[in-house]
């Protein structure tokens, strides 16, 4: 495996902020991000679309809400600040918008199959980037000829720098969500290596389309989701020491195991291609298993 290539990183959530070690790795200036998700990186696209979150959400940071489904910012906003760049606009969210940086195509409830809880499915997601990008080069192109790139194409991001943008992809948690609702132990397992062959064609999709680096979450302990884990504590369901339903996060894993398998073996069929995998579940069951010691910080300001 060439090292420069493939990255595997464990990202330390500290007070609010994303540590990475990368060994030693060169910095690269993106002039852009493109994000495809769930709610764990939806900056809008799902209130763009349906309708649009309500407080509390946003509480914490933008004082109202943000079109997250969160009280704060999101790893992929931390990201961008990393990166010196703005917020991810919403693709969906066509008011006061500004693609210059990037745009973000996450949206809440989406899943890497298609499925019946949300239209916006990572095949749509990648769809809507190819029609961005095609629509975003055509535009230049006309607008070349007349001379008036300037005023028209400043909130867009220029043809030549689709190449040059980081390509993050955090989805998967509500494909096993979704099945641990109807099916069983074994019928989820079954599910597993068409949904990374799935994840995997998105992936080929965008390289063709000329990305050349992928940032990739795995899925997070989903059987330590409040959700799912209090309706369990009253049944006889196996859980684990910190309360989390153990099946399902043995069934988590074996998605991130299968998911890291197919982003090795990308590698090989890819060779320009520069992947960081992202492993997220060991990140949040850190904090989870260790959550008594996990105290709330003082916000002089925000947080």
């Amino acid at each position: 495996m060439d090292s420069e290539r493939v990255f595997w990183i464990f990202p330390l959530l500290v007070l609010g902020k994303i540590v990475v070690v990368m060994g030693g790795s060169s910095s690269y200036a993106f002039p852009a991000v493109y994000n495809f998700g769930d709610s764990n990186s939806d900056t809008g696209g799902r209130s763009a679309a349906l309708v649009q979150v309500p407080p509390p959400y946003g509480q914490t940071f933008f004082r109202k809400p943000s079109g997250r489904l969160s009280d704060g910012r999101l790893i992929i906003d931390f990201i961008a600040e990393s990166l010196g760049l703005p917020f991810l606009s919403a693709y969906l969210d066509s008011i006061g918008t500004n693609f210059r940086h990037g745009a973000n195509f996450a949206t809440g409830g989406s899943s890497i199959q298609p499925g019946d809880f949300s239209p916006f499915h990572l095949g749509v997601q990648v769809s809507q980037f190819i029609q961005f990008k095609s629509r975003t080069t055509e535009l230049y192109e006309n607008l070349s000829d007349s001379g008036m790139i300037s005023s028209y194409a400043a909130g867009l991001p220029k043809p030549g720098e689709f190449s040059k943008a980081l390509y993050t992809i955090d989805i998967g948690q509500n494909d096993l969500a979704y099945a641990f609702q109807n099916k069983t132990e074994d019928q989820v397992r079954a599910t597993i290596p068409d949904i990374v062959n799935q994840f995997t064609q998105a992936l080929h999709q965008l390289y063709d389309e000329g990305a050349r680096f992928f940032w990739v979450h795995n899925t997070g302990p989903i059987g330590c989701l409040p959700l799912s884990a209090i309706p369990y504590q009253a049944m006889n369901v196996s859980l684990d020491q910190y309360g989390c339903i153990k099946y399902q996060n043995d069934i988590a894993q074996e998605l991130n195991q299968q998911l890291k398998d197919g982003v090795t073996q990308l590698k090989t069929l890819l060779p320009l291609a520069t992947f960081t995998y992202i492993d997220i579940y060991s990140a949040k069951f850190s904090l989870i298993s260790d959550a008594k010691n996990q105290g709330r910080p003082v916000c002089k300001s925000r947080c």
